[in-house]
C-alpha cells in the first residue's frame, strides 16, 4: 500500500507543481512572454532543491504554459518557445536539483536561482533573436535579448525564488510538503 501511495503522491505532487507553473504564467501572461519578461512562475524554479519531483513538474508546466500561451495569443514566439523554453527549464531544473545535494544552505541560495537565469538568458535569448531579429549584428541582438531575459529572470528567481526557499526552509516546511522523497 505504501508503494502505491508513494507513486500516487509523487504523480500528484509533480502535477501540482506543473499546474501551479501554468496558472502563474497565464495569470501574469502580459509580463511572462516576449523580450522583456518577468515570468512570475519562475519563482518555482528553486523547488528542485527540495525534491526531484519538481524537475518533471516544472518542465511539463513550462511546456503547457507555452503551448497555452500560443493558443490564447499571449505567446508571440509560438511553438518554438514550447520546445526551447521547455529545454531551458529542464536543464536548469536538473542543475538546480544537484545544487540541492550541497550540504550547506548558503550555496543553495546563491546557486539555485543561477541556473534558471543562465539557461533562460542563453536559450530563450537565442530563441528571441531568431524569432524577432532586429537591427544590428546577430551577436548584438542576441546579447540584448539574452541580457533582457536574464535581468527579468534574475529579479524573479533571486528575489521571489530565495523568498520561497526561505519559507520552505522555515520550520522544515519542505519536509512536510515533499515527504514522498528527495527522488
Amino acid at each position: 500500500m505504501s508503494k502505491t501511495y508513494s507513486k500516487t503522491a509523487a504523480i500528484t505532487k509533480t502535477a501540482l507543481i506543473a499546474a501551479l507553473y501554468v496558472v502563474l504564467t497565464l495569470v501574469f501572461a502580459p509580463i511572462a512572454f516576449s523580450t522583456v519578461q518577468f515570468r512570475v512562475s519562475e519563482i518555482l524554479t528553486v523547488l528542485p532543491v527540495f525534491t526531484g519531483l519538481a524537475v518533471p513538474g516544472l518542465s511539463i508546466g513550462c511546456c503547457l504554459a507555452n503551448l497555452l500561451g500560443v493558443l490564447l495569443g499571449t505567446n508571440p514566439t509560438g511553438l518554438i518557445d514550447a520546445v526551447f523554453g521547455t529545454l531551458a527549464t529542464l536543464l536548469a531544473a536538473i542543475c538546480t536539483y544537484y545544487v540541492g545535494k550541497l550540504p550547506a544552505k548558503l550555496p543553495k541560495y546563491l546557486l539555485a536561482p543561477l541556473f534558471p537565469v543562465l539557461f533562460n538568458a542563453v536559450i530563450v535569448g537565442m530563441e528571441l533573436t531568431f524569432v524577432f531579429g532586429g537591427e544590428g549584428s546577430f551577436w548584438e541582438i542576441f546579447l540584448f535579448q539574452g541580457i533582457s531575459v536574464g535581468i527579468g529572470e534574475a529579479v524573479v528567481c533571486y528575489v521571489g525564488g530565495c523568498l520561497l526557499m526561505g519559507a520552505l526552509y522555515a520550520k522544515n516546511v519542505y519536509k512536510r510538503i515533499f515527504a514522498v522523497d528527495r527522488m
